[in-house]
């Protein structure tokens, strides 16, 4: 597929996010500017500290440039308060944390379920994407089980299903296998890729894995808070 040719689902310009580090100022994002097409897969690489994890909050809204703006579906998020905010992610952003970040006193299906809870969606609206979602990532048999009793992949695989059970538009995906092993990671990502193909989902996601980033349509670069299009060495 020819992604110039399909329409721009974000947008980021001249975004810039800067901190205050004892006297020094730090800039973590510096102008970057890039365009991502509806159903296309970019990978974001970068040496540890360079700012895409960074980059990739401020494009999810879940974290404020100091200047510049993003614009997704042609809403630009830097110019929306914090209540419009949250709706719009709910309804058409997913997010996927190399952490995991599962409520530990919920279980898997409650988990899962956090997002409609917060969109104030009703059951029927999700119950037949939930079965589909649950058989996708194999966890039927987990979902009353709390996070502490699933494996690391097990608990990935709820973070993703949480984080598509609202069927965002854009998928945003911070080093989602970086804390598994190597079977775990491939797995996770034939699941994140097929899911992507049949909820035709825009996926950007940060990783250091660089077998991972070659399944990408584009590969983005940041070093020292700066954005480029990667280009093999010869």
């Amino acid at each position: 597929m020819n992604y110039s040719d399909s329409s721009v689902i974000l947008q980021a310009k001249d975004v810039i996010k800067q901190y205050r580090q004892y006297d020094d100022v730090v800039t973590a994002v510096n102008r970057a500017t890039f365009e991502v097409y509806d159903g296309e897969f970019v990978a974001v690489i970068g040496a540890s500290g360079s700012g895409k994890s960074t980059l990739l909050h401020i494009c999810a809204g879940l974290d404020r440039p100091n200047s510049g703006s993003i614009t997704v579906r042609g809403n630009e998020l830097t110019s929306m308060g914090a209540d419009e905010l949250s709706q719009f992610r709910g309804n058409y952003l997913g997010m996927i944390f190399q952490n995991h970040n599962l409520i530990p006193q919920f279980t898997a299906m409650e988990n899962i379920l956090v997002p409609t809870l917060m969109c104030n969606k009703p059951d029927t609206s999700y119950e037949e994407h939930l079965k589909k979602l649950v058989s996708t990532l194999k966890i039927a048999d987990r979902l009353h089980h709390l996070p502490s009793e699933l494996s690391g992949g097990q608990q990935q695989r709820v973070a993703i299903a949480r984080a598509l059970i609202n069927r965002p538009q854009v998928v945003f995906a911070d080093e989602p296998t970086g804390n598994l092993d190597r079977a775990n990671a491939d797995e996770v990502l034939e699941l994140l890729l097929e899911t992507k193909r049949v909820m035709n989902q825009t996926l950007i996601m940060v990783t250091h894995d660089m077998s991972i980033a070659e399944r990408a349509d584009r590969i983005l670069v940041m070093e020292d808070g700066r954005l480029s299009p990667y280009r093999k060495s010869k």
